[in-house]
């Protein structure tokens, strides 16, 4: 199963197509904002999460399955953080430096834990990559919860948020951390005016909290249940799409 996710995300143009259309549909909103934006008003900014949305660690993936394995490794992925083997996403350097030519700041929001060190890790990263905002100011890695919606506020009281960018529901709003496939995409599909407006959804089929609606935690161990629960999941038809 992951095999096919990893080989598509090393050489399917689709994949990238997906950023750049994404990044493209963001560009769009800051215009406006920029255009709209009065004398007075509050600064303008976006707030993006960092793996799968801007950065990618296909590095690690490919090295995941070089060595046989079938699911997430956690002591090889803090092994190939601090190596800045993550390469930028398709269009991203591109749409940030297009936010600091336009006076729009940028806010990195992301949630890691490799241990002592990890802020300073995740802002090599960013550095690494020439990513305008790279400063303490502007990044916040959470360690001990993956829930954004605290800084997001916060960030919200002195900046008028354009947009938010993630791989996952739960960069946008805490409501989608739920463990229930059907339920999960309910709560979606009620918000879908959202996407594509205040969010920018990017593709992720490696990772994320999809797998613990699945597996009930998001990095499941590499058992013979857990992949024979993997071969359920694909053979799943019962969800059919809310009615609108």
């Amino acid at each position: 199963m992951l095999t096919v996710a990893v080989a598509w995300k090393q050489t399917a143009a689709e994949y990238k197509a997906l950023y750049y259309q994404a990044f493209n549909v963001a560009k769009m909103h800051i215009d406006e904002a920029v255009a709209e934006h009065a004398e007075g008003d509050k600064p303008l900014c976006i707030i993006t999460d960092v793996d799968d949305t801007i950065v990618l660690n296909n590095a690690y993936w490919g090295r995941l399955i070089a060595d046989g394995s079938d699911f997430f490794d956690d002591a090889l992925w803090d092994e190939m953080v601090p190596t800045n083997s993550c390469t930028a996403a398709p269009g991203a350097l591109e749409l940030l430096n297009y936010c600091e030519e336009k006076g729009v700041e940028v806010f990195y929001v992301t949630s890691r834990d490799q241990g002592e060190g990890t802020y300073d890790m995740a802002l090599g990263n960013l550095q690494a990559l020439d990513f305008p905002y790279a400063d303490q100011e502007h990044l916040t890695v959470l360690i001990d919860t993956s829930n954004k919606e605290e800084p997001q506020n916060e960030i919200a009281e002195d900046y008028d948020v354009i947009l938010k960018m993630g791989d996952n529901l739960n960069d946008f709003q805490r409501v989608y951390y739920v463990e229930d496939v059907e339920e999960r995409a309910e709560l979606m599909a009620a918000d879908k005016e959202l996407f594509g407006t205040e969010f920018i959804l990017l593709p992720n089929p490696t990772d994320g909290h999809w797998i613990k609606a699945i597996f009930g935690e998001s990095e499941p161990a590499a058992s013979d249940e857990n992949r024979a629960l993997w071969k359920e999941a694909a053979e799943y038809t019962v969800w059919s799409a809310p009615e609108e």
